[in-house]
C-alpha cells in the first residue's frame, strides 16, 4: 500500500538516478525515509566512481541513514529506490531491518523483490520487509532505457 510520502520520496530519487547517469553511473538512486516520511539519507549509484562493486544506489543509503540515526537497525524506515533492488542490496536491506521498501521499474533480470526472486518477502527469512512496486515505474524506466540505448 502506498504512503503518502512515496511520490516525494521517488521523486528524490529519480533526481539522483539521474545524477548517477551524468556521472556515466546506471541511473538508480535511493532515498531513506524515517517513519513520519522524513529523508533521512539518499544515495546513487557509485560503483565506477569509487570502484567499488557494493557501489549501489541502496547500499549507499542505507549506510548514510545508519550514520543518521546512529544505528544499524532501521526498523520503521522506508527505502525508495527507482529500480527493484538485487539480490545484494535486498539482503542489506533485510539486514538493516528497514521496514517499506517502495521502487519504481521491476528489473526482470536481476530484481529480487518480486520479480525473478522475492528474498524480501521470503517466509523462510526471519526478517521481512513490505514491498511496494511500480512507483513512478514509467519514469524510473525512461531514465534506464535512456542510458542503456546508446550503449547498446
Amino acid at each position: 500500500m502506498t504512503a503518502p510520502f512515496d511520490d516525494r520520496a521517488m521523486q528524490r530519487a529519480l533526481a539522483l538516478a539521474a545524477e548517477a547517469a551524468a556521472a556515466q553511473e546506471i541511473p538508480v538512486g535511493a532515498v531513506v525515509l524515517d517513519a513520519t516520511g522524513a529523508v533521512i539519507a539518499e544515495g546513487r549509484n557509485t560503483r565506477e566512481e569509487t570502484h567499488d562493486p557494493t557501489g549501489h544506489a541502496e547500499v549507499n543509503a542505507l549506510r548514510a541513514a545508519a550514520a543518521s540515526v546512529g544505528s544499524w537497525n532501521l526498523e520503521g524506515c522506508t527505502l525508495a529506490v527507482t529500480l527493484e533492488p538485487c539480490v545484494m542490496c535486498a539482503g542489506a536491506i533485510l539486514q538493516s531491518r528497514i521496514s517499506r521498501v517502495v521502487f519504481g521499474a521491476w528489473d526482470d533480470k536481476a530484481g529480487a523483490a518480486g520479480s525473478m526472486y522475492d528474498v524480501l518477502r521470503d517466509r523462510r527469512l526471519p526478517y521481512r520487509a513490505e514491498v511496494v512496486g511500480g512507483v513512478q515505474a514509467d519514469a524510473a524506466t525512461a531514465l534506464l532505457r535512456d542510458f542503456f540505448t546508446p550503449r547498446r
